[in-house]
Parts: structure tokens; sequence; C-alpha cells
């Protein structure tokens, strides 16, 4: 927004209005993207955090912790009068992602029954984007307000962290972490809550204070025993998948989209409806994505996904290559439609494979006693990397032009063949046999422990 521009980073918008300057440069300030980044930094920190706290207090606990935070940080960036409450604000509201990210995805995946679980987990990515498309919606109107339109948009933050926070009051805590913390009858009143009043939740519950108790009697710390021999596969995915996901290149599409669009040529209103455009595609791609992943399984959206991504970037880095023959130029219509088209198809692609499978593959894969470092790391993993791109993308858009879609498609095309190699189908198997996929899996089996009884355990459990 140029009101925002103007209060804080004047000398960008005198940047960005000078003719001269490249276009792919025009957003090249490092203490804006601090701006953007330093909430990825702080909810790193507090995702390593929210891992240990949330065996000590539990998920629903820790979720209730987020969105105070995030609401806390909401008030403070519209009430900021300097960058550096600018910047405070937003490390607020990092803390408060690090929280509710290391945790919501794990109550779904322990409350959902294992046949929708798929569903279930990418509901909370369909959340995610849902607020991005509000978010994007009433960037569009306030962009509109001259002087003060950017406090609304930044103290709106608070209406969702409001709805984090009651909602965290009024849900029961998981099974598997209630029984963590030693409290087995509540663990089990909260499994009849969620499973329905007439249902029998004798087995399943079996299962959980099992898995528990088999944790709990190898206890060395979660974080030294996801180090350890038995657990390197769950290490190899619990810094892969989310390193892949930010290779993607949805940090161009999902925080500088609105920059891309001013670099080919739209108008700052413009700009900003076309982020619009691209959340309504994302919004309904996660959508699809939710009914057709536990009857087409993982994989299968993962090659489709990684196929498409790669052709659209391969398109759009052809296409602004003809578009912007000078560095000056700016864009013809033709061209700028072109590329929001094929933006369009990626985002769809994206929203229909990464994009949800990056919270249901690590909310699914870990052993109980691991689960919460496991997932932190996931997490940790995922916001560093936001962290270092957010920072430098901007820069890279700059040095390397159009060919950063080249870049970007070349790291879809070396994870999608991770994907086919070294990650076994989890579609419909339930949490407590999970470890068995990985015993049968044609590398992985050599650091799964006690081979025959993960096997075992897997053939004895109904699908």
């Amino acid at each position: 927004m140029e009101s925002f521009l103007r209060k804080f980073f004047p000398e960008v918008l005198s940047g960005k209005k000078n003719a001269n300057r490249d276009a792919y440069c025009r957003y090249d300030d490092q203490l804006l993207t601090a701006f953007t980044s330093s909430l990825f930094i702080a909810a790193t920190l507090s995702s390593l955090v929210a891992g240990r706290v949330t065996r000590t207090v539990g998920r629903q606990a820790v979720m209730l912790m987020g969105g105070a935070l995030f609401l806390a940080g909401s008030a403070v960036n519209a009430g900021a009068i300097n960058i550096a409450m600018l910047i405070t604000g937003r490390m607020l509201l990092g803390f408060g992602v690090g929280f509710t990210a290391q945790a919501a995805p794990l109550y779904l995946a322990e409350t959902s029954p294992a046949r929708w679980r798929g569903a279930f987990t990418t509901a909370y990515t369909i959340f995610l984007v849902l607020g991005t498309l509000v978010a994007t919606v009433i960037n569009y109107f306030t962009n509109r307000i001259p002087s003060w339109g950017w406090r609304l948009s930044l103290g709106l933050a608070a209406v969702p962290a409001t709805i984090v926070v009651l909602g965290a009051l009024f849900v029961p805590d998981t099974p598997s972490s209630t029984v963590l913390r030693g409290r087995p009858e509540a663990a089990r009143a909260s499994l009849q809550r969620v499973r329905g009043p007439g249902v029998d939740v004798g087995p399943e519950f079996d299962d959980i204070v099992r898995a528990v108790e088999a944790a709990r009697r190898n206890d060395e710390g979660a974080y030294a025993r996801l180090r350890g021999d038995g657990y390197r596969h769950y290490l190899v995915m619990a810094l892969a998948i989310p390193a892949f996901f930010d290779l993607t290149g949805v940090i161009v599409i999902s925080v500088f989209s609105p920059v891309l669009f001013r670099t080919i040529g739209f108008t700052s209103q413009k700009a900003v409806f076309g982020s619009v455009m691209l959340s309504l595609v994302n919004l309904a791609a996660t959508s699809v994505s939710s009914f057709v992943v536990d009857r087409a399984g993982r994989r299968v959206l993962f090659f489709a996904g990684g196929a498409a991504m790669i052709i659209c970037q391969l398109a759009m880095s052809w296409i602004l290559g003809l578009g912007h023959q000078h560095k000056t130029a700016t864009m013809t219509r033709s061209y700028a439609v072109a590329v929001l088209v094929l933006m369009s198809l990626y985002t769809f692609s994206f929203g229909l494979s990464w994009g949800p499978l990056k919270w249901v593959i690590p909310s699914e894969i870990y052993p109980v006693e691991v689960r919460s470092a496991g997932q932190a790391t996931t997490v940790s993993v995922a916001l560093c990397l936001s962290f270092a791109q957010t920072q430098a993308f901007v820069a890279l858009l700059c040095a390397m032009r159009y060919a950063i879609f080249l870049f970007y498609a070349g790291w879809v095309l070396l994870m999608t063949a991770f994907i086919a190699a070294f990650l076994p189908e989890t579609k419909g198997v339930p949490l407590e046999a999970m470890r068995s996929v990985w015993a049968t899996h044609w590398y992985w089996r050599r650091f799964v422990t006690d081979v025959k009884q993960e096997v075992h355990d897997n053939s004895s459990t109904p699908m």
C-alpha cells in the first residue's frame, strides 16, 4: 500500500516511481523485507519451544497461548508509529504462529478417524488459505483509504486471533497428549467426546495407551531419540518435507505476488486484486485436495502437482523473458494476462498437492514418543527457510529476474523424484500402526527396529 510505504519506507516509494529503475528491483530494500521476514524468525524460535511445552501442558494450552500472542501482535502493528513497533508486532505474530503451527495439525491428526485423517488435517490448510483470501480482500478495500487503511488492515488480524483464543477454550485436549501427561480417565473422556457418545472407544483407547506407555519406557528425550539410528527416516522427513515445501517457489506466490504483479506493470489496486484471485484459486484447490487425499492417496497428489508446477514455472520464465526485453520495459497486457493465468494454474497445482500435504504428512508419520519433537522440527525448519527466502527473495528477483522461476522449477523436479523414491503411502493407516509403513519400505526398512513386530502390528490392524 502506498500509504504504508509513504509513512515507513518513503525511499522505496520514491525508488518505485523512478522510471529508470529496473522493474525487477523496485522493492529491493532489506529493511522492508525485514518487516515481512521477522515473523518467520520469531515463529522458528517459538515452534522449538512449543515442542517441549506441548508435552507438559498439552495441545489445547499451546493453541491458546498462540492465539493470545497473535492478538497482542495485531494490536502492536495497528498502533505502530515507527519501524521498531512494526517489527515488534510482527515478531509477536510470529511467536503466535510458531505455537499454533506446532500444535494445531497434531491436534487434528490425533483426534480424527484414521480413514479420514487426510481430510481432517487438510482442513488446517483450507483455513490458512481462507485466512489469506480474507486478508487480501481486506487489503483490496483498505488500500482505497488514503492515510490509515494500512492500520485497519493490520489491526483486523485481531479477529482471527480472538477466534483462536475462544475456540481453544472450548475444545478438549487430545487423548494421546492427555495420556502422556498421566491423566488416562480424562483421555478416555476426551476420546469419547470426539468420537460420539454411542461409539465403543475401548480398542482405540487401548492402542493409544500402549503407544504412550512404549514411549515412556524408552523416554530418553524426544529430540535425542529423533537423532537415533532407529528414527533416521523420521528425521530425514522432518527436514526434507519443510525444506522442499519452501523450495517449491510458493514464497513467490504467497508473500510477493503483489510485488510480481507490480513488476509486470499492474497498478497497486490491480496487483492486490490479482492476489485475491490467486487466493480464491488456492482455496478451491485445497478444498478439492481435502476430498481426494484419502481416496487417491498422498503420493498421487504429490506427482500430479509437481509435474504441473514445473510446467507452469518454465512457461512463466519464458513469457517474462519475452515480455521484459529491456529492463525498464513495461510488460504488454497480453503478456501480463498470460503470467496471471500461469500463476493461477501454478497456485491450483500447489494447493492440490504440496500446500496441504506439507501439513498432512508430518502430522501423521511420527510415533507418539517423538511426535511433538518431530512436528516442532518440521515447523521450525519450514519457518527458518521462510525467513531466509522472504529476506532474500526480492534481492534474488533483482539479480536473477525471470530466471527465478527456472531456479524453483529445478527444485520441484528434485523434490518430486525424492517423494517417488523415499516417501511411502500413508493413506488410511492408523497412527499407532504407522511404523509398519516404514518397516516394509524398500529403503527405510533397514533403519526400523524389530521389523517383524511392525509388520505383524500392521497386518492385525483393520484398515
